[in-house]
């Protein structure tokens, strides 16, 4: 195991603990952040660029056909594997917090549309869900099982508000441990199914699950009716029949007492198990290897990084999985820094069993055997040569999210009361117009020293919205529309042009052919 410190731009701010990391063929994205998403990246889904030990976030993009997806903290993520004669795959993303603090019952799948050097692709579907639906909630686990050529997601564990009956202005938001019910969700005909089960007799959250073909283990977690960390293994096993689905629970020996820790998968039957808590203040700094091989399972204590003295010291620690044995941990920054909640990262490279046997073979070899003089060995990578031609070709700098560019658009953007009758509220707004993401669709009055309205308030077809964003026009609010016609400069009338009278005397008495006395010529004009 190799523990590699990473710096990380000023946007590191939006990586705070609850985030999720998702893999989409060895290209590591970002998902939970902190905050609601700013007009940089609407999605709030970055690519984790990561190049020279240097931490960058670039945008992704949802296709046109994709529903709203809320930045969700502490959700339950699972991946979603295809047919076996496809590669494709797909992340099924349930519950978590919202920026508002609001809980999540919706299940999201999110696929990959497209992805090249310059833009990412993503399109994410709201699955529609009937039966025993689960309470929203945050802190839980989510995992695919597959049993007779079937296959559903298990549902388990996790918090959610205190029922509105039972709450009082003192605990308005306090959390419980949701029932420890087992649900088994079919995504294919998009049934819910409950099954209460006698072995679970607590509640569980922050909780680690493993899954392979129809079998379930849950081990640690942490009990707010009794303060503790389970000690117990759970077992799960799930038999999809023709008929009713069946799920029995057996407890095993061997658990590991443990909360928010972290599981990477390193081989088909291989899991590391990393970090957590095994007390409130007390963090777990030992790490061990889950073997699932037939119908067991193995959970024993391997050689932990070396940890920096600031993991070592600090109070938390926060990360996630980042696929292929690889986890992104996080660790408060210190008060002295600029940025007060700025955080120090790190990413942890775990391997499999024999190849750390391999690797400490070969180190210890390598150890006995080199006498290569250091100073005419080979250019490293690192090189100041490699390094500059490397970086002669790191073109999409431009491309690079910076939070610090941003304007607070909380206050002072998207939800404001644009006018009297403005009813937008963040709390309760849903998209309108299809071409609106997690914002309201805006339009400037040119009124004035102009200002923002919201396009829904002032009663706007979605036709008429991109008829005005397109046109060179000027818009006015329904309050200043009269006010701007009052004002409005009338248009130049063009008068047609009257001769000289002397011009047309002259004209006249050119034309006049027969012989005319002056007093009659006089009497005319006069």
């Amino acid at each position: 195991m190799s523990l590699q410190m990473i710096s990380a731009a000023s946007n590191s701010s939006l990586l705070q603990p609850g985030f999720s990391l998702l893999n989409f063929d060895g290209h590591v994205f970002f998902f939970g952040q902190k905050g609601w998403p700013k007009r940089s990246c609407p999605t709030g889904v970055f690519l984790l660029d990561i190049k020279q030990n240097e931490l960058k976030m670039k945008p992704a993009f949802f296709s046109n056909d994709s529903c709203y997806l809320p930045p969700l903290r502490y959700p339950a993520v699972c991946m979603l594997s295809g047919n076996a004669e496809s590669d494709d795959y797909q992340y099924i993303i349930h519950g978590g917090k919202t920026p508002n603090n609001d809980l999540s019952d919706k299940i999201y799948i999110m696929s990959l549309v497209s992805k090249n050097s310059k833009k990412t692709t993503f399109q994410c579907v709201e699955k529609d869900l009937d039966g025993d639906i689960p309470e929203a909630r945050y802190g839980h686990t989510i995992n695919v099982v597959h049993s007779r050529g079937k296959t559903m997601s298990v549902i388990f564990g996790g918090r959610s508000y205190t029922p509105l009956a039972q709450r009082n202005t003192e605990k308005w938001n306090s959390v419980v441990d949701c029932l420890p019910s087992v649900f088994l969700v079919d995504f294919e005909f998009g049934c819910c199914m409950s099954y209460i089960l006698p072995e679970l007799q607590d509640g569980l959250s922050f909780h680690v699950s493993v899954a392979r073909n129809d079998t379930v283990y849950i081990l640690g977690g942490h009990s707010l009716q009794n303060n503790t960390r389970s000690p117990s293994l759970y077992k799960l096993k799930v038999d999809l029949p023709l008929g009713s689905p069946a799920v029995t629970c057996t407890i095993l020996p061997g658990g590991v007492s443990v909360s928010s820790a972290i599981v990477t998968q390193t081989s088909d039957t291989e899991f590391v198990l990393v970090g957590g808590y095994q007390s409130d203040n007390q963090k777990r700094l030992v790490c061990n290897t889950i073997i699932l091989e037939g119908n067991k399972i193995e959970i024993v204590e391997r050689a932990s990084p070396d940890w920096t003295p600031d993991i070592k010291h600090c109070r938390m620690w926060f990360g996630s999985d980042m696929g292929k044995g690889s986890v992104l941990l996080g660790i408060p920054g210190a008060n002295k820094q600029l940025i007060s909640d700025a955080n120090y990262f790190y990413i942890l490279t775990c391997k499999g069993v024999k190849e750390d046997k391999e690797e400490e073979l070969t180190g210890q070899i390598c150890s006995q055997t080199s006498t290569e003089d250091p100073g005419h060995s080979t250019t490293f990578e690192d090189s100041e040569e490699f390094c500059a031609e490397a970086n002669s070709f790191d073109v999409d700098e431009a491309d690079t999210y910076n939070e610090d560019d941003e304007e607070d658009e909380s206050e002072t953007g998207y939800w404001i009361t644009c006018s009297a009758s403005c009813n937008i509220d963040i709390n309760t707004w849903v998209p309108f117009y299809s071409t609106e993401l997690n914002k309201p669709a805006m339009i400037l009055c040119s009124s004035g020293a102009s200002h923002w309205v919201h396009a829904q308030c002032m009663n706007l077809s979605e036709s008429m919205l991109l008829h005005l964003s397109e046109a060179n026009v000027k818009y006015f609010c329904n309050e200043h529309i009269d006010l701007n016609k009052g004002l409005q400069t009338p248009k130049k009338v063009i008068h047609l042009k009257k001769q000289a009278m002397k011009s047309l005397r002259k004209k006249t008495t050119m034309k006049l052919t027969t012989p005319v006395k002056k007093s009659f010529l006089r009497r005319l004009f006069e």
